[in-house]
């Protein structure tokens, strides 16, 4: 699946206007940010209705009047430059963390410079540190270090936040300068499409509007504290955000090699439901069960894939057997594919050694394996991969 960008814009040079300017311009022709190949496009239009959600600094009522007044002035507007018609320029958001700009890799895509424009309105050069696809984030340095004075950074969460916990989104929403909408954590460890195939892990969900301009702003709670880099929308309710716990890791090494390396296993796997747990006589449906083994990839040699098909009545179709069935890695339950994918990436590295558990011809077995660092990849994988 790929992922389609941001706004396209034809006007001058970003310092002959000004940001309201700018972002006026942008509203005439903005086109919504989608998931390709998906069933639902992340349309932007859908989510007009968002107005009510704005709360202004003149007009709201605590708290989120005063975060938003603490709160936005480490918020950026990251404008890209037209190469052609057929690469038009764009815009979207980023968030100071420790003088460095925070943003979508989507936003800024093959650039090595962007501008940006803070509140103050002056516009500044950003050289990009580095960008990571699989994870969809960016790292940008604002040139000379000339950040605003009045700029503190934003922290990243180190935990993941509790379903139904308040949040805001920040950022430039459909050319909404600076705006904030309201809403809550509507749930945690999704996985999002990428356009490598693999699958980002451990995202959050949200119901706070977010709309195309939206993408790279951070999804901050209560407490002024970033849970999420905001990823895409889709309608008025749903809204997705790449978790800090996922940003923690691989923004430093963006601004540190210009690159993250993530762990590699080498299977495609499917989620064990009960038609797949009765054909292949678990006593329970859970885990995941191991569909494929890359050649050469660390799973070779240690993992078994499925070798056949079985007919279950009131299965849709023939349901996949004999393969492994991973349970637990390094003692950590794996009830499905969105904790194993979540697993790997917070909690692993390339070169470490991991323990698995798994279920295999009806017994209970484990393993060890040692994580590589996950290939280039020019189109999708193969169905269900894990990284």
């Amino acid at each position: 699946m790929a992922l389609v960008g941001v706004e396209p814009r034809v006007t001058p040079a970003p310092n002959q206007r000004s940001r309201r300017e700018l972002l006026r311009t942008a509203t005439a022709t903005a086109v919504g940010v989608g998931i390709v190949g998906s069933s639902v496009a992340l349309d932007g239009d859908e989510n007009d209705s968002d107005a009510g959600n704005e709360t202004e600094t003149n007009g709201g009522e605590e708290p989120y009047a005063g975060l938003y007044e603490d709160s936005i002035d480490d918020v950026v507007l990251v404008t890209v430059s037209g190469v052609d018609e057929e690469t038009p320029g764009g815009f979207g958001s980023g968030f100071v963390v420790d003088e460095t700009i925070v943003t979508n890799a989507h936003v800024v895509r093959d650039a090595d410079e962007v501008e940006l424009q803070f509140t103050d309105e002056q516009w500044r050069t950003g050289t990009v540190l580095g960008t990571d696809v699989h994870s969809d984030l960016a790292a940008i340095e604002v040139d000379d270090g000339d950040l605003p004075e009045l700029v503190d950074g934003f922290s990243l969460a180190d935990e993941t936040p509790a379903i139904g916990q308040e949040v805001v989104a920040l950022g430039n929403p459909l050319g909404l300068d600076a705006s904030i909408t309201q809403g809550i954590v509507s749930g945690v460890d999704r996985s999002l499409p990428s356009p490598t195939g693999f699958s980002i892990p451990a995202a959050i969900q949200t119901d706070a509007p977010v709309n195309p301009g939206n993408s790279g702003g951070p999804l901050v709670d209560l407490e002024g504290e970033v849970q999420g880099v905001v990823f895409a929308g889709i309608g008025q309710t749903i809204g997705f955000a790449i978790s800090s716990q996922l940003a923690n890791r691989v923004v430093p090494a963006l601004v540190d090699d210009g690159e993250y390396q993530h762990a590699y296993v080498g299977v495609g796997v499917d989620p064990v439901g009960p038609h797949v747990a009765e054909a292949n006589d678990l006593a329970e449906p859970r885990g995941v069960l191991v569909l494929e083994v890359t050649p050469n990839s660390p799973a070779d040699g240690v993992l078994e894939p499925a070798d056949g098909l079985a007919t279950v009545e009131d299965a849709p179709g023939p349901v996949p057997v004999g393969g492994d069935v991973i349970v637990a890695i390094d003692g950590e339950e794996i009830p499905n594919q969105e904790r194993l994918t979540s697993y790997l990436a917070l909690e692993t590295s390339p070169g470490e050694t991991i323990e698995i558990e798994v279920v295999r011809d009806g017994n209970l077995e484990t393993g060890e394996l040692t994580l590589e660092e996950r290939p280039d990849v020019d189109g999708p994988e193969a169905d269900g991969p894990m990284p």
